[in-house]
């Protein structure tokens, strides 16, 4: 018997997330919430753009609650805990990438109750944070021995993002520094990377500062620069640049460092992606130390089609379904599941 997935949110993660149901042999869609009324009512291949599915949006989270299914993957741009708490409670499995990779007992007591009550289990997973900055850097430290230091980077050019409200009004680009460091992008990232860190001192046993230290550093136009919400003036922020650090004493142990730039051009600092372009760095020093270079999560200027990093986020959240609906109720981590993988292509199986 297939599991049977809800998709709550029809963004590009949601999107992609769809498609990818689909695809995958074990999973079946019932079910999918909408934000907007313009979406509601419509069968979901409409939305989709593909021949119609015989699964008919809504905006109603009673729809939701009352449907037979085993998961729902759960994609707004922010979350909200009590939709999650409900969901949970109405014995539906929540995998998300919007935040719970790595919760403190704290931030995760009233959905662990909530799991608890209704025989669920929550997942939160991702790429950055929810792969990339914690899970594969502990995956990948298994080739190493006495480690003293791990970095997780990201380096993405947002000329590809084609979410002007968003670049301008939450990340910030396009306002001035002091309006975008005062803005509300370093607040929203903070709950998931801090978690990501502290993944990574638990697992790896440093006797760090439990508080997490966090930066962020700004460049601005020096010359007008083409972006997704228009020309970038000089003096307006078009880079942005933040950092989570766990220290031993005056050590930093663990970093995670997020490079976002609009292109490499007429930036004060002169920021650059450097030789290797957009990409995603993992770093362990230890006996031995070793990097990880991961190229094609980030799209290319001018290219068409959804980016790359979008599905991928989709995919981890698709793929870790059947793990999550196995697994004991509660919230379940990386730490908490097995090994699992994606599925071969229908033309392949």
């Amino acid at each position: 018997m297939a599991l049977r997935v809800v998709q709550w949110a029809t963004g590009g993660v949601g999107m992609a997330a769809i498609k990818g149901v689909l695809e995958h042999p074990a999973l079946e869609l019932v079910g999918c919430w909408v934000h907007s009324e313009g979406k509601a009512g419509r069968d979901v291949g409409e939305i989709i753009g593909t021949e119609p599915l015989g699964v008919e949006t809504t905006r109603d989270i009673d729809d939701i609650l009352g449907l037979d299914a085993d998961a729902v993957i759960y994609a707004p741009l922010l979350p909200n805990p009590e939709e999650v708490a409900a969901l949970l409670r109405s014995g539906k499995n929540v995998v998300t990438p919007v935040g719970w990779v790595y919760p403190s007992e704290r931030q995760g007591a009233p959905l662990r109750e909530a799991a608890l009550a209704g025989n669920a289990t929550l997942h939160g997973t991702g790429i950055a944070p929810g792969g990339i900055s914690e899970k594969f850097p502990l995956l990948f430290s298994v080739f190493s021995t006495g480690v003293t230091f791990v970095r997780a980077e990201e380096f993405s050019d947002l000329r590809t993002y084609d979410a002007p409200d968003v670049l301008r009004h939450v990340m910030g680009f396009g306002e001035v520094p002091d309006k975008a460091l005062s803005g509300p992008m370093q607040k929203l990232l903070d709950g998931g990377f801090m978690q990501a860190v502290k993944m990574c001192v638990d697992q790896f046993g440093f006797a760090a500062d439990p508080k997490i230290r966090s930066r962020q550093e700004i460049a601005v136009a020096t010359a007008p620069i083409d972006s997704p919400l228009g020309a970038i003036q000089p003096g307006q922020v078009a880079g942005r640049r933040f950092h989570w650090e766990a220290l031993r004493g005056e050590q930093v142990v663990v970093r995670v460092t997020v490079n976002w730039l609009m292109g490499e051009e007429n930036l004060d600092p002169p920021w650059t992606f450097g030789p290797q372009g957009q990409r995603y760095e993992m770093q362990v020093c230890g006996n031995p130390d070793f990097d990880v270079v991961i190229k094609g999560f980030q799209g290319e200027v001018g290219e068409t089609g959804p980016e790359p990093g979008v599905v991928a986020t989709a995919a981890h959240c698709v793929n870790s379904i059947p793990a999550v609906c196995a697994a004991e109720p509660g919230i379940a981590t990386y730490l908490d599941l097995p090994l699992f993988s994606a599925k071969a292509a229908p033309h392949l199986r």
